[in-house]
């Protein structure tokens, strides 16, 4: 931890600036007791920070008492170079997707070991699955998270795998290291992933990946779908169009381009 001697001298903005660096480190989940012992604060002062961070949304605290990185955050972060706004620029892509399939489309966004929801568009139907914006999912049991593990290598898999344990949440969520290396490695080589139940028992999701013109990972698309109504071979390769025309709007804006002065 920094000393105040060495901050901005603005006390309560370096000891939040100390905390948050504290949660990447930690994935982006961590409990009072750890946030508290890594950043060298005081419990109760520690615990008012992430409070009133918490009231302002920069902070989320979960079940458990754990503490993640807040959906403020999250927005902001996507808040993209010349003033674009990756979910405006991915919104009329998605419910030309929505319009497609007839089911929930979703816009996530890495977050340490989990995704986090940022947009989505949901059928006209009252039936229908639905993420809530902001809510997180642990990367194993998501079709996109899968493709993100995959692009991240088999040491980043072995790593997360022991990091979280891979707990499961239904009888279908994937709890072997060396089968979520294999599962995550050929859905990164042929370019969508499928989560069949894995995250909730009756729901079935289809993913893939959104990039920037440098080729890195912004993002990732999703469908999800009461299972019996997926349509994987009719889907795969719209889903896939969807999240090219979103990467081509990006570029497009300009991002992922180098500055200049």
């Amino acid at each position: 931890m920094k000393t105040d001697n060495n901050r901005s001298g603005i006390q309560v903005i370096d000891r939040l600036a100390t905390l948050l660096e504290t949660l990447v480190r930690n994935g982006g989940s961590a409990s009072l007791k750890t946030l508290s012992a890594e950043s060298g604060l005081h419990p109760s002062t520690a615990f008012r920070i992430l409070s009133s961070a918490a009231d302002n949304g920069l902070i989320d605290r979960v079940e458990g008492g754990q503490y993640r990185m807040g959906g403020k955050i999250m927005q902001w972060g996507c808040a993209l170079q010349g003033g674009t706004n990756l979910p405006e620029v991915a919104r009329p892509i998605m419910e030309w997707l929505r319009n497609k399939v007839e089911e929930t489309v979703n816009l996530t966004l890495h977050e340490g070991d989990e995704v986090v929801y940022i947009e989505r568009v949901t059928p006209r139907r009252m039936m229908r699955v639905e993420q809530v914006i902001g809510s997180h999912a642990p990367l194993h049991v998501t079709a996109v998270g899968k493709l993100m593990l995959g692009a991240a290598g088999r040491d980043a898999v072995k790593a997360y795998a022991a990091r979280t344990g891979l707990p499961a949440y239904t009888d279908h969520t994937i709890t072997s290291a060396s089968k979520l290396w294999s599962e995550t490695s050929r859905c990164h080589k042929q370019g969508y992933a499928l989560d069949n139940e894995e995250a909730e028992i009756g729901v079935g999701c289809i993913g893939a990946l959104i990039r920037n013109s440098a080729g890195a990972i912004v993002a990732g698309l999703s469908i999800s779908a009461p299972v019996e109504r997926r349509q994987v071979e009719e889907w795969v390769p719209l889903i896939q169009e969807a999240a090219r025309r979103i990467s081509e709007r990006l570029h497009e804006a300009g991002i992922g381009r180098p500055k200049h002065d």
